[in-house]
């Protein structure tokens, strides 16, 4: 069940960058690097607010409505989040704040609202395990960002107004899935906003406090070397971030709820057994990913981004994709175990972490290295909080860490990109094809790996789904047999009676 929830999420999750790859293509070759520096700020300052505005909910939602048990939590979800977003005004004035004009501002609160309300729509339907209804909504929102990013591109291309199409696009994503997710909330409610907003502030905190960090270097390069660098910076990190979280999400979206949903029937013994499987996949899929990516990065950056951005990206992508792993494994993992454990509080200690040492590593290696000590900043920030997140975790729900397992496949990773680099030496093709080719190369590679080494327990995984594959197909044929058969008996029948 989990591999088929984490396939369909993978699914969604990959269209959607597929889509947004897309609009990368278009953005950075019709928008100028300050005006797409000044949307991508403001995309960075909608993530907070969006988080802080709707990150009371999120812990109620994992932990009550993915029991699926018959209590209504909606009524309370949507009313709350209704009230949070009456400080709108002070998000505006913190956005003037931090830097933004008026105009990406205002766009800005706009899209943070949006965002937190797909988000909200996005948990309510993965906390069910309504895979196909979350799919819809994310395909939803990345075909109406792009149509409407590509609009305003040409009609109008500033900041600002990419800022309100993304919006925009978030409100159509929310009433595709408004039927399946929100029909039938009951505007009476048994749970006091009060209470939920007392058990959610820990977390809230503490997911606002993330977005911070993982917006800090963005701002910091604003301010002290101007929105255009920091455009080509943020480009190819964001290029980094939804390409190399999406195995990690579509996994996480899956193995969390189950995890919740374990531990309330069957115990700590049996979560734990879940939990150890899920690392190993986790962990699977996501290093061979990042690895790649590091290796072929030039060869990424002067396919998707125009003149102004390929050379910063270039040389920070490889970096900013082995801070992923970090990021991932800490997000995606270790955070599990304050979830379980109920201790909210160490959210707020394990990012409190990574922010401080994010600003100070910021502020020395940007000022003398420019987007370059950004990205090395990023990696020595993430790689701190995720020791901080393990030592936390030790004294919250221990969550399993199958040291020989994950040593397997880090050297099947290695071994993969060894590959890969080496292929690449000898290639002398356009940059694209070059993609094709090494990506093909590192997918074959790292799949022989898996097997040579039984990575994932791929060899169990295999022949299970070659047994699957061999029923399927044997009781489709003999469902045909038994319809060919029907059919010549009637015809008999009919032939006999005429």
């Amino acid at each position: 069940m989990m591999i088929g929830l984490a396939s369909i999420n993978l699914t969604a999750n990959a269209l959607s960058a597929g889509l947004g790859l897309l609009g990368v293509f278009i953005f950075t070759r019709l928008f100028a690097p300050h005006e797409y520096g000044v949307y991508l700020l403001g995309v960075g300052f909608a993530s907070v607010v969006s988080t802080f505005l709707a990150g009371w909910f999120r812990n109620l939602i994992l932990s009550e409505h993915a029991r699926d048990n018959g209590a209504d939590i909606r009524g309370v979800v949507l009313h709350g989040y209704l009230l949070c977003c009456l400080t709108a005004p002070a998000a505006y004035g913190l956005g003037r704040l931090v830097g933004l004009d008026a105009a990406p501002a205002l766009a800005a609160v706009s899209l943070a609202i949006a965002v937190g309300l797909f988000e909200l729509t996005q948990d309510l339907a993965r906390a069910r395990l309504r895979a196909l209804t979350a799919l819809k909504g994310t395909l939803a929102r990345a075909t109406s960002s792009l149509c409407l990013g590509v609009t305003v591109a040409f009609v109008a291309p500033e900041g600002s107004f990419l800022l309100s199409s993304a919006a925009l696009a978030c409100v159509v994503a929310v009433i595709v899935q408004w039927s399946t997710t929100w029909r039938g909330t009951k505007s009476k409610f048994e749970t006091p906003i009060r209470s939920v907003a007392l058990q959610g502030l820990p977390l809230t905190l503490s997911l606002t406090l993330l977005a911070i960090s993982s917006v800090t270097d963005r701002f910091m390069i604003a301010n002290l070397i101007g929105s255009a660098d920091t455009g080509r910076y943020i480009a190819g990190l964001d290029l980094v971030r939804q390409t190399l979280m999406l195995p990690a999400m579509s996994a996480a979206a899956a193995f969390i709820p189950m995890a919740v949903q374990i531990h309330a029937s069957r115990g700590r013994a049996a979560v734990r057994s879940h939990l150890a499987e899920c690392v190993e996949l986790l962990f699977g899929a996501t290093l061979p990913a990042c690895l790649g990516f590091a290796a072929i990065s030039p060869h990424i950056a002067n396919v998707v981004f125009g003149a102004d951005f390929r050379e910063v990206a270039a040389q920070t992508m490889p970096i900013l994709a082995v801070a992923v792993v970090f990021q991932i494994l800490t997000q995606q993992y270790l955070h599990s175990s304050f979830l379980l454990s109920g201790r909210n509080s160490f959210y707020l200690i394990n990012i409190g972490a990574i922010i401080a040492a994010n600003v100070a590593l910021s502020y020395v290696f940007v000022s003398d290295y420019g987007p370059l000590g950004a990205a090395w900043a990023r990696l020595c920030a993430d790689a701190f909080g995720f020791f901080v997140a393990l030592a936390l975790s030790r004294r919250a729900f221990p969550v399993p860490m199958p040291i020989g397992r994950l040593t397997l496949t880090m050297i099947a990773g290695l071994l993969m990109a060894s590959v890969v680099v080496a292929t690449d030496r000898i290639l002398h093709v356009s940059d694209f094809v070059a993609c094709v080719v090494l990506v093909a190369t590192g997918m074959t590679s790292y799949l022989a790996l898996c097997w040579l080494l039984d990575i994932c327990h791929a060899r169990r995984r295999l022949r299970a789904a070659f047994a699957f594959s061999r029923q399927r197909f044997a009781n489709i044929a003999a469902r045909s047999a038994r319809q060919w058969k029907r059919s010549i008996a009637t015809g008999v029948r009919r032939h006999v009676e005429e």
